[in-house]
């Protein structure tokens, strides 16, 4: 199992992705957020075909760190059931590692 995952979520806008980001940042559970303005999905939703406007988070994070992520998101998230999936990274440069994990750790695990 990696260290290190990046989550993908989407949101309605990007007011919801700039609060959940600032949250995910201040608490911690994300060493960085990449928000992707706008996107259009199209999805299956109570047996109808919808499509809407989004919004991406790609969140850099710590395996510690991803299930107190992924409770803030839900708690954070206006959907009833929003996208939040996640993969290992694998692959990256050390330093990069470094200091993704330097910013995942609370000030007295620094």
């Amino acid at each position: 199992m990696a260290a290190h995952v990046l989550l993908y979520v989407t949101v309605p806008d990007e007011v919801g992705a700039r609060t959940i980001a600032r949250a995910l940042l201040e608490n911690r559970e994300a060493a960085c957020v990449n928000i992707i303005p706008r996107m259009h999905a199209m999805y299956w939703w109570e047996d109808t075909i919808e499509e809407a406007d989004e919004c991406v988070l790609l969140i850099k994070t710590c395996r510690h760190a991803v299930e107190a992520a992924r409770r803030r998101i839900a708690a954070m998230h206006p959907y009833q059931v929003p996208c939040i999936v996640g993969w290992d990274m694998d692959f990256g440069h050390p330093p990069f590692w470094d200091w993704l994990e330097n910013q995942c750790a609370t000030p007295d695990q620094r």
